[in-house]
């Protein structure tokens, strides 16, 4: 039992290695990790951990006492605990790196309330001034401003959309970005098309389709499926008190939610359809340059992220 969990362990090291590699190159999580390891950094160096207070039997200052490993042990299980619903390694990180900080408070609040305060003040600095990276990966999405969406989702009954509302404050949708990219290179296509709306920006746009930006109705990122303009289901689900229904944003789970499998067959079937009737329309061509031609997808010109 334990050598497969030690070789599935290695795997996914392995796996995640290239993108761990990228991170040594970002600010945000050098810093993070700085900042999740100062405790242990202060107790363990020498030099500086002599002049800290301990309550060891052996008075060795640059050791962990028994409330110490307590604090940690209890970190480690909340950690595992959060993880086990964590999709991608960015929220692992995420949640290590949350749940680090604040335990790093209460054991410097507890060596030295002075430390404790600093180190605090430290923490409400990062956050103001560090904000996580956005994904700037390979992407094929539409992204709607208040004045594009009803006419992009209008345009074509032929087309289905699947739109992500996200915001860029919201933790879980920086960490389904990834996820949503993947989706729409695998499926895009002339009749199953994707988008992305900024609620946190477009407040009417959330208003017109009832989506909350409250951080208490944990509603972003939203998936909604859209045919012929009309709404036709959405992820998470929200009950009677407006709040989302728990609900994981995996690749499988929204693969089998939303039907993407189904969906992009039969919008193959449009496309050859339409290939047909380009065909009917230019038959006085040669026939080698009509076998050659191909038709061109009718889809809109994407846009950029706003940086």
């Amino acid at each position: 039992m334990y050598k497969k969990l030690l070789c599935h362990c290695t795997h996914a090291l392995f796996y995640h290695l290239p993108q761990i590699y990228k991170w040594l190159f970002k600010p945000y999580y050098i810093l993070s990790t700085l900042m999740s390891t100062a405790f242990l950094i202060l107790r363990k160096c020498p030099g500086l951990c002599e002049n800290l207070n301990t309550e060891r039997e052996d008075r060795n200052p640059c050791d962990f006492d028994w409330r110490e490993v307590e604090i940690l042990m209890f970190l480690g299980a909340i950690v595992m605990m959060k993880n086990r619903r964590a999709i991608t390694i960015e929220q692992h990180a995420g949640n290590l790196f949350m749940f680090s900080k604040v335990a790093n408070i209460i054991l410097f609040f507890r060596l030295d309330i002075r430390l404790g305060i600093l180190y605090f003040l430290l923490c409400i600095a990062f956050v103001m001034t560090c904000k996580p990276p956005l994904y700037m990966g390979p992407e094929y999405i539409k992204y709607f401003s208040e004045k594009t969406i009803e006419e992009e989702l209008n345009h074509d009954s032929c087309v289905t959309w699947i739109v992500e509302f996200y915001a860029n404050w919201a933790p879980e949708c920086q960490s389904f970005a990834p996820v949503f990219a993947d989706l729409c290179l695998k499926y895009n296509c002339t009749g199953l098309r994707f988008g992305k709306i900024d609620a946190g920006r477009y407040g009417e746009v959330v208003q017109r389709y009832k989506v909350s930006t409250s951080p208490l109705a944990k509603q972003l990122p939203s998936l909604v499926l859209f045919q012929s303009g009309r709404e036709v289901m959405r992820r998470p689900m929200v009950d009677n008190k407006f709040r989302a229904v728990s609900w994981t944003f995996s690749e499988e789970n929204i693969i089998r939610e939303f039907n993407l499998n189904e969906l992009f067959e039969a919008s193959k079937k449009i496309k050859k359809g339409r290939g047909v009737k380009g065909e009917d329309q230019n038959s006085s061509l040669p026939d080698e340059g009509s076998e050659e031609r191909q038709p061109e997808p009718d889809t809109p010109a994407e846009s950029k992220k706003d940086q």
